[in-house]
């Protein structure tokens, strides 16, 4: 089990039209894929993101020659040495030397875990709301009515991008147009505080179909968030770049929130965001999992969902949606799963259980050209 060799695959996408949320619109979809292979021949694969210079070099300056020659079933040693270096990379080598442990054990990640409460995994149809034209509101009501007839049932928007009233007419058109006969979430990116988000409680009251309102403030704000989640009529979710159990405990503690979303890719390795999935259960607490950036990632929070106990005991209570990126985005089909109706059944071969598009791969492999 020893690590002979580290490839990386950094791939970049300019966007056909830029889009964005309250952070800013994206003019290009970036990945950096990895694969770890031991002497013996067994292959595992991670995914991390950031800007693309800073982790080639990273990688080939420090990581890769860090890692060649040590055992793979020292995951965790490794991981809590990379995370000092680049919080994201490490996360990306746990994934990596995780596959490598299933395989050697002929086990599906899953079943490495202990095993599935759950087949299949309902998923969300995640939007980015805003675009550069001035129809905007237009062009979000048409790439939803597309998903939706795909088979998604449960959306998120994007709000805190524009004025409160400018996206307040946004989403009052998307429910006027469906009838409110899909579940949604509403996203603020962290951008209001707790005034601008009480401006939404009105129309809180009016409308049955809301799933949750996700980081309307910065999460460092626990007790502002303790406050709302008192004040609002539905539910709060947040936690996506918090990067352990630990920064997830004070809110945990002070009843502030009411749905979990770790990220794969931004918590201590996969066996610390499963921790972060696990404490959330011991609180009595939803998981709706963040996973917008990239295929492989998805996967694995999908992974850690199919192994997570039940929320509720009543039964036929389904278990939380993960997030499902229907941007523009060709990095999300590297990884050979679609969702059907909105299920995604989970792959249960050895290892990850599905083929990676390494023709893909190739075809957007970064040239070290600059970009923004």
């Amino acid at each position: 089990m020893q690590i002979e060799k580290v490839e990386t695959f950094p791939l970049l996408y300019k966007l056909s039209k830029p889009y964005g949320d309250a952070n800013g619109f994206k003019k290009y979809r970036t990945c950096f894929l990895l694969r770890i292979t031991t002497k013996s021949g067994i292959e595992g694969w991670g995914e991390c993101i950031d800007w693309l210079p800073t982790l080639d070099k990273g990688f080939h300056d420090r990581i890769i020659p860090f890692l060649i020659g040590k055992q793979a079933t020292d995951r965790t040693k490794l991981v809590k040495i990379i995370k000092k270096w680049h919080q994201r990379a490490a996360a990306g080598v746990s994934m990596a030397l995780t596959e490598i442990v299933a395989k050697k054990a002929r086990l599906s990640i899953c079943d490495l875990w202990g095993g599935k409460w759950h087949d299949t995994i309902p998923v969300y149809a995640s939007f980015q709301s805003y675009s550069d034209e001035v129809n905007w509101q237009e062009n979000s009501l048409r790439l939803i009515e597309k998903f939706i007839s795909e088979g998604f049932s449960q959306v998120k928007l994007k709000i805190g991008g524009k004025t409160i009233q400018e996206d307040q007419q946004h989403i009052n058109t998307v429910q006027a147009y469906f009838q409110g006969k899909i579940s949604m979430a509403l996203d603020a990116n962290q951008s209001y505080d707790v005034a601008a988000a009480r401006q939404w409680q009105p129309l809180f009251a009016e409308w049955d179909n809301l799933a949750w309102f996700e980081e309307p403030m910065p999460m460092s704000r626990t007790e502002e968030y303790k406050f709302l989640r008192q004040t609002l009529s539905v539910p709060i979710a947040g936690g996506e770049n918090l990067s352990s159990a630990e920064q997830f405990l004070p809110m945990f503690m002070e009843n502030a929130i009411d749905i979990v979303q770790p990220d794969t890719m931004h918590q201590d390795g996969i066996d610390g965001y499963r921790e972060s999935l696990q404490l959330a259960r011991q609180f009595g607490l939803r998981v709706s999992p963040h996973a917008f950036d990239g295929g492989l990632t998805r996967l694995y929070a999908l992974f850690a969902q199919a192994c997570l106990v039940p929320w509720s005991k009543m039964e036929g209570e389904p278990i939380e949606p993960v997030e499902w990126d229907v941007m523009e985005n060709p990095f999300t089909n590297i990884i050979s799963i679609r969702p059907s109706n909105g299920q995604v059944k989970v792959p249960s071969g050895v290892g990850l259980g599905v083929d990676i598009d390494l023709d893909m791969m190739e075809a957007f492999r970064w040239n070290g050209m600059t970009y923004i």
